[in-house]
């Protein structure tokens, strides 16, 4: 039996070993160099890859209708590609961006996801459609803070037409072409949706605007609200993000008190204008954006507006929302250097300018928009400004402070008050109804005053902006009072815009009135917070950081004189005739002196106006600023994460902004 089981195992050995041969022998022979051409064996022929329908719902509209696998993702099947959380992401981005830049964002991912196939070989969408889309919708993702994702990324994925690319968006813009042909030609004009805008709204249309715009046009935050909402400012300018020599800066801020919105609707839809008037060939537009740096600020309280909005015009907004989320009324909130200035009236050669913050300002509640506006008006060499108001229709300008602290209505001029009465009829002349003498009409009692009036004859109160503009830095800031109604119905949008329009553009246009220069040492180079004084005038502006300034004046004779620490007075005697629409150019050349002791006491301690927030009591401000998020920005994931994270994939990190 033993020898019977060796030999079957033998057998079978001797099959298996007959089996290998024959499956060797069969194999085709391996092919040495040039026995192929000899036909002594074959190359096996590799399977090369095949174009193939594109059957995906959400790329079927594509302007080809071929594709390729693996595709630019590396993905091997479609199956593969539907699992995907970038195919996930294009599925819902209509819904995520509220229907901004779709299709668009969607097609030129299902450029990328399902290729375009010619003759078995992909074809790469041309890098120009890519950095267009981009420049156009990335306002879209930063408002729901999301990052550009990265299957998007022009310089990785996509090529230059000299690399034989393709518009993936050419259907698209067919379609587009074939629906403007079809309307009836007009003359081009500005369109604007009269409609109240959420925070969020807000922010996408300022985005989208500098976006359309970005050759004249960006967007900045100036900090956040206490809820961490930004503030965003738009700028106008043919050199956005730089101050240039010369070129004065304007800024009109709205919403400071949250129930007050007609002028937040105002800036955004101003924004919007001289964006499209400036690409439409507007010279007066033109003119005014070449020739002046315009910052538009349009909600300063943003917390507060999205109370008072919760709210709406029904009860008319009088009362929810005016303060921030503190309860802080933020134009009370401001230093009171009005009072300084009123204590310090019987000094001789005492100064309205440039007067510093008293450190015992910083251990009162100082709320976060307040603390923001006061670095960006430190920051910027404004020459004018506007606060938008309702709830009256008026103009008033500084002192908003009574001169008596016991008389609530007491004309408190200013050294500038014929300055500032100038400022504030441009703007009430422009406007139809704010001038007009009748006494049965929203802001009837100031029609005998010509729609104008000293804040403080008006009511007196302590720690407003305007004054702080004034005493604080060269600005010369007005309050304009837009209604009666401060949360006026939205059928009433067009109508406000239609009155304000004309004195909006007059106002930022006024910014070219009165003197500007350059003051300069001997060299020709400009000297830095030289003093420009009027005589008979005690307030002063100082030279910006390359030596030009800006000095706003009616018109008539002006001795105007020149100072630096260090450098000779230089005087002129200039006149200035009733209808310059331009700035006089008067510059000014310092020659250098030896310093007597005493010779510079007329100059502001530099240390004591530089002690900004001395006792760092608001540095969690400014932690946006450093680029630093919180630990609980780090942590806590936005709204649109939900989307992706029952999906089963990866978590998406890369949409994540700050990961």
């Amino acid at each position: 039996m033993h020898m019977g089981y060796k030999r079957i195992k033998m057998n079978s050995i001797v099959f298996a070993l007959n089996l290998l041969a024959s499956i060797v022998w069969s194999a085709p022979p391996r092919c040495e160099p040039g026995d192929a051409i000899l036909g002594r064996c074959r190359i096996p022929v590799e399977e090369k890859p095949q174009c193939t329908n594109i059957v995906l719902g959400y790329c079927d509209d594509m302007p080809y209708s071929k594709t390729l696998f693996p595709n630019l993702l590396d993905n091997k099947n479609r199956e593969e590609l539907e699992m995907g959380t970038e195919y996930l992401l294009l599925s819902v981005i209509h819904t995520l961006l509220n229907g901004e830049c779709t299709p668009d964002i969607r097609m030129l991912g299902c450029s990328i996801i399902a290729p375009r196939c010619e003759n078995g070989k992909i074809m790469k969408p041309c890098r120009s459609t890519c950095e267009s889309v981009r420049k156009n919708c990335i306002h879209a993702f930063e408002g729901i803070k999301m990052a550009w994702p990265y299957f998007l990324d022009c310089d990785r994925f996509f090529v230059g037409e000299e690399e034989g690319c393709y518009d993936p968006l050419e259907n698209l813009r067919e379609k587009q072409e074939v629906a403007l042909a079809s309307i009836s030609p007009e003359e081009p004009s500005t369109i604007i949706q009269f409609t109240y805008h959420s925070h969020l709204q807000m922010e996408n249309v300022l985005k989208k605007t500098a976006a359309r715009c970005s050759d004249i046009s960006r967007t900045y935050s100036i900090g956040r609200s206490f809820e961490g909402k930004d503030l965003l400012v738009i700028e106008f300018s043919d050199n956005p993000g730089q101050h240039e020599l010369l070129e004065p800066e304007v800024k009109y801020i709205a919403n400071m008190h949250g129930n007050e919105v007609l002028g937040r609707q105002l800036l955004i839809y101003l924004a919007q204008y001289l964006c499209s008037e400036y690409q439409l060939g507007n010279e007066r537009i033109q003119t005014l954006i070449n020739n002046t740096r315009i910052h538009l600020f349009p909600s300063m309280n943003p917390d507060g507006y999205e109370l008072a909005a919760a709210e709406g015009h029904r009860y008319n907004g009088w009362t929810s929302g005016r303060a921030n989320a503190q309860n802080i009324d933020l134009n009370r909130n401001f230093p009171d250097l009005t009072s300084i200035v009123y204590s310090r009236r019987r000094n001789k050669g005492y100064r309205t300018d440039h007067v510093p913050i008293p450190d015992s300002y910083w251990f009162s509640k100082v709320a976060p928009e307040t603390y923001a506006v006061m670095k960006w008006v430190r920051s910027i060499p404004f020459v004018m400004s506007a606060s938008l108001h309702g709830g009256e229709l008026v103009v008033s300008y500084p002192y908003d402070f009574s001169r008596h602290p016991e008389e609530e209505k007491m004309f408190s001029p200013s050294p500038d008050e014929q300055v500032f009465k100038l400022l504030s009829r441009i703007y009430a002349d422009a406007h139809p109804t704010m001038s007009d003498n009748s006494t049965d009409r929203c802001g009837a009692s100031f029609a005998s005053k010509g729609g104008i009036i000293n804040g403080a004859m008006w009511y007196s109160f302590s720690g407003g902006m305007s004054d702080f503009n004034y005493l604080h830095t060269n600005c010369f800031e007005i309050t304009v009072e837009l209604g009666c109604d401060k949360f006026p119905s939205e059928d009433e949008l067009y109508l406000g815009w239609q009155q304000n329009k004309e004195p909006l553009l007059s106002y930022l246009e006024a910014v070219h009135r009165g003197i500007k220069g350059i003051v300069k040492d001997e060299t020709g180079k400009g000297i830095k917070g030289a003093r420009i004084s009027v005589r008979g005038v005690r307030h002063d502006i100082f030279s910006a950081e390359d030596g030009d300034y800006w000095r706003l004046l009616t018109s008539g004779t002006h001795i105007i004189t020149a100072s630096a620490p260090g450098y000779t007075k230089v005087m002129k005697k200039i006149n200035l005739p009733p209808r310059l629409q331009k700035a006089g150019r008067v510059d000014f050349i310092l020659k250098r002196e030896i310093l007597e002791p005493g010779i510079n006491d007329h100059f502001p301690a530099q240390d004591t106006y530089d002690r900004f927030d001395p006792f760092n009591q608001f540095e969690r401000y400014t932690q946006r600023e450093t680029g630093e998020p919180g630990e609980e920005e780090v942590q806590e994931k936005p709204w649109w994460w939900s989307y992706f994270a029952l999906s089963g994939n990866a978590a998406p990190t890369w949409l994540l902004r700050n990961y």
